[in-house]
């Protein structure tokens, strides 16, 4: 009944009873045009039946889709409701919310006239009786002969009266506040499409930071690796630490390259139109360059490239080369300088990678990682394939496979 959000309230009645007003006027022309010879009882009576008759119009007119992108303003900003983030913002673009907002209005309109009168004709009313002047004696004197010994004074009845406005602003305030986000809420469609637009916006997101991840932080791992090597060896063997200086160029300049391809699709104004094919970037065309570069690190790769890969879509390519190099990258990172093994083959219409590596002795994971196993089993689900990973039953070698389907990939 009290404090700020009593009075917010109460302005968001009274902006009610004032939206109100031009229909009741209109109600009460077309009322008395109908039987303009009237006394003052029936007048009265014609101005209660303005305000029902004035709703219907209220009703039509809050058909307009734009009713209810303001009425949600006015609710989340005065109405104090308990969910004020899910209220409408926009225009109605169904007639589900067209109706549920003609109800809302009709209900505030109706609500807000109500509190509106009783303010504008209880307050001066109940001042009267508390100052006890004019007629309030005569007044009081009337309901003390009807209620004798309930002192009912004028002071008593102007409280009372103030109490009663009171009272009839908390109970309307509470119940629009209750049916704000029943009626001006997002419909079941529209909350289905903001559930696919947010589903849209984290796999383009998770896609994006799946390719931040391999192949900027494939090329942090191969940097780190070559300055560590070239650092050691520095003044025994300068030769060598000249094309480890060198290697760290040429990776540096791929992986720039990557990255203003990555960071170009996060400045488009729809990045909805790469959703299938996903970023560009390298494919399996570039697995001899990536084997190169891990050679210098000291990462050996005995590979076994099956023909026609040439020819592979290129989403599932694309993929396939990301999924690869993320898979050395964690041997260079968790094995060190080791031999490994690739297989990439093409089998039953799937495209099928297998590497496998030596155990190494257990470096110590940096804060944060973790991402790029998960990142491949994205990857691979995102093709509908499927991977797996883990030691072998011996625990002396670690093994990656993963499996893409190939007809109609892309």
């Amino acid at each position: 009944m009290f404090g700020r959000q009593a009075r917010l309230r109460w302005v968001h009645l009274v902006l009610g009873g004032a939206l109100l007003m031009p229909y009741w006027l209109l109600s009460v022309v077309m009322l008395g045009a109908l039987n303009p010879a009237q006394g003052p009882a029936r007048q009265t009576l014609l101005q209660f039946l303005s305000l029902f008759t004035s709703l219907p119009m209220a009703a039509v007119t809050a058909l307009l889709p734009t009713v209810r992108g303001l009425e949600g303003a006015a609710a989340r900003a005065l109405c104090s409701t308990a969910r004020p983030e899910e209220l409408a913002t926009g225009p109605a673009r169904s007639w589900p919310a067209r109706w549920r907002t003609s109800l809302w209005f009709v209900l505030h309109l109706f609500s807000g006239g109500v509190v509106a009168g009783m303010t504008l004709a209880g307050t001066p009313f109940a001042i009267v009786l508390i100052l006890n002047i004019g007629g309030a004696r005569d007044l009081a004197r009337f309901w003390e002969d009807r209620f004798p010994g309930w002192m009912l004074t004028g002071p008593a009845l102007g409280l009372a009266v103030l109490l009663l406005i009171l009272l009839a602003n908390a109970g309307f305030g509470a119940l629009l506040a209750r049916w704000a986000p029943a009626l001006l809420g997002p419909t079941p469609e529209e909350r289905l499409a903001t559930a696919e637009r947010r589903a849209t916006v984290l796999a383009q997101r998770n896609r994006l930071a799946r390719e931040l991840h391999d192949s900027v932080g494939h090329a942090l791992s191969a940097v780190g690796i070559q300055a560590s090597a070239a650092a050691r060896v520095l003044r025994s063997n300068p030769d060598f630490a000249a094309e480890a200086l060198q290697a760290i160029e040429e990776t540096a300049r791929a992986a720039v390259a990557e990255l203003d391809t990555v960071l170009g699709l996060l400045r488009e104004e729809d990045p909805e139109a790469n959703g299938a094919a996903g970023p560009a970037g390298p494919t399996l065309a570039g697995l001899d360059d990536l084997l190169r570069q891990l050679a210098r690190t000291g990462v050996t790769v005995d590979a076994e490239l099956a023909p026609g890969l040439a020819a592979l879509p290129d989403a599932v390519s694309r993929e396939a080369y990301r999924i690869v190099q993320e898979g050395l990258t964690n041997v260079l990172r968790h094995a060190g300088g080791v031999a490994a093994g690739l297989r990439v083959g093409l089998a039953g219409g799937r495209l099928e990678i297998e590497l496998t590596n030596p155990m190494g002795p257990g470096r110590p994971s940096r804060p944060g990682g973790g991402r790029g196993l998960r990142g491949i089993g994205e990857r691979a689900a995102a093709l509908h394939g499927g991977s797996t990973a883990g030691p072998d039953e011996d625990g002396t070698t670690w093994q990656l496979a993963v499996w893409l389907p190939v007809a109609g990939s892309a």
